[in-house]
């Protein structure tokens, strides 16, 4: 057994993300393409003699019992095994919450690498994402991470491969968007077809590691219900592209942006124009970062 693992929880963004229909169960049906980035929260697990969950973390409003998705990630393998030891979890959080970045998802997953490793439980990747799927449906990617193709309501994953390197600048707004409003909102029937990004498309365009290819395919229909109730997004949006950004997105649900840039020196101006240029009243959390790919 091992006493003590510390761990990164990295962040994802989405590039391409299409819902197809409802299904009758309230699911949306997606197809994907997900990408872990280099931000990441750090996780400290601690085994403890006496038995139960404890959680402490850097941001008061976090909950610390099993309404944080880390203490379910735990609690699952503890009842499943029957592990009779303790846990404690220390949580420090780096990446924005409720920002469309798979924060909360990425963190259960850590928990559930660390729990099958320091009680040595023997589970292979694929039955950890298994396990994951009950706790959030985007938890077994972020146990897989890289550049995957995400489908049914985002449990199905095809790996592909790692994207060309380039210069990510991430943008999120002081507001918080909920998923539940989002998708609510989202009148899959009566979306044009333009409006559906092409997801085959970048697919292709990622095998031949075409980076101008993947970028014109960059699209999120979910924009369409939260860039209108939340206009700040586009014009972050439009701030990136203007400051050089070869495409730019809202990841996820939102409201977290994200623009690619090919040089390090542009990424670097856009960042320093959100940091201490008029920019810098449309974000309060701003990084800069690259790919993260585990695979290469």
């Amino acid at each position: 057994m091992v006493k003590h693992l510390g761990l990164r929880a990295y962040g994802k963004i989405n590039l391409g993300l299409d819902v197809l229909r409802k299904r009758e169960d309230g699911y949306h049906e997606v197809r994907m393409i997900m990408q872990t980035v280099g931000i990441y929260d750090k996780i400290d697990m601690t085994c403890k003699e006496e038995p139960g969950i404890t959680i402490d973390t850097n941001l008061y409003y976090l909950p610390t019992n099993e309404n944080n998705l880390v203490y379910k990630a735990a609690q699952l393998l503890i009842e499943e095994f029957g592990i009779e030891k303790g846990i404690h979890i220390n949580l420090r959080k780096f990446i924005p919450v409720s920002a469309g970045m798979a924060g909360g998802s990425t963190d259960a997953a850590a928990v559930l690498f660390g729990m099958n490793k320091m009680f040595r439980l023997g589970l292979s990747r694929e039955q950890l994402m298994e396990r994951g799927l009950r706790i959030g449906a985007d938890v077994p990617y972020c146990v897989m991470r890289g550049t995957a193709l995400s489908e049914g309501i985002g449990e199905i994953l095809t790996p592909l491969p790692s994207l060309p390197p380039c210069h990510i600048l991430i943008a999120k707004p002081g507001i918080s968007v909920s998923t539940k409003f989002v998708y609510g909102n989202l009148h899959v029937k009566e979306l044009r077809p333009e409006q559906h990004p092409d997801i085959d498309g970048m697919v292709q365009a990622i095998k031949n590691k075409n980076l101008q290819e993947i970028v014109k395919n960059f699209g999120n229909v979910l924009e369409t219900v939260t860039i209108p109730a939340y206009p700040v997004i586009q014009e972050i949006k439009d701030a990136m592209m203007k400051y050089g950004a070869m495409a730019s997105l809202m990841s996820g649900s939102g409201p977290t942006v994200f623009g690619l840039f090919t040089t390090q020196a542009e990424a670097e101006k856009a960042y320093d124009r959100f940091r201490h240029g008029r920019e810098s009243e449309l974000a309060k959390q701003i990084y800069l970062t690259n790919f993260y790919n585990p695979r290469d």
